[in-house]
C-alpha cells in the first residue's frame, strides 16, 4: 500500500502537475507554430522564390521501377523541402520561447526590485523632533 501512496505523492506534487500542463501547453504551442509556419510564412516565401512548395523539394537518388513481378518499387528521395520546413519551425518556435522567457524574466525582475526597495527610515532626531513639537502643542493648547 505504501508504493500506491509514494506514487500518488510523487504524481500530485507541484513539479509534476506544472510539468505535465508544461508538455501539454507545449504539444499545442507547436502545432499552432507548425501551422503558422505551414499555412502562412511558408507560401509567400515560396511564391518569392518562384512559387517553390518547399515540402515538395527533394532529390531523387533512384527513380521508381516495376520490379519482374509487376509490382511499382517507390523512387527513393532525399526531401531536404521537409528538413527545411521543421528548421524553420524549430527557428520559429526557439524565437517565441525565448520571448516569452524575456518578458517573464522582465516581470521576475520588477518583482524583485518592488521586494528590495526598503521602507523608508525614520531619523532618531527626527522622532525626537516630532514628539518636541507635539508636547509644545500640547502645552499651548493648554494656556489661555
Amino acid at each position: 500500500m505504501s508504493l500506491i501512496k509514494e506514487f500518488r505523492d510523487f504524481a500530485v506534487r507541484g513539479n509534476v502537475v506544472d510539468l505535465a500542463i508544461a508538455v501539454i501547453i507545449g504539444g499545442a504551442f507547436g502545432r499552432i507554430v507548425s501551422s503558422l509556419v505551414a499555412d502562412i510564412i511558408m507560401p509567400p516565401i515560396g511564391l518569392l522564390v518562384g512559387g517553390v512548395d518547399f515540402s515538395d523539394l527533394a532529390v531523387v537518388l533512384k527513380e521508381a521501377e516495376i520490379s519482374a513481378t509487376g509490382e511499382e518499387i517507390a523512387a527513393v528521395t532525399l526531401g531536404y523541402g521537409a528538413f527545411i520546413q521543421v528548421v524553420i519551425d524549430f527557428a520559429i518556435i526557439a524565437f517565441a520561447i525565448f520571448m516569452m522567457v524575456q518578458l517573464i524574466n522582465r516581470l521576475k525582475r520588477k518583482e524583485a526590485v518592488a521586494d528590495t526597495i526598503p521602507p523608508p527610515t525614520v531619523n532618531k532626531q527626527e522622532v525626537l523632533l516630532e514628539e518636541i513639537r507635539d508636547l509644545l502643542k500640547k502645552q499651548s493648547g493648554n494656556l489661555p
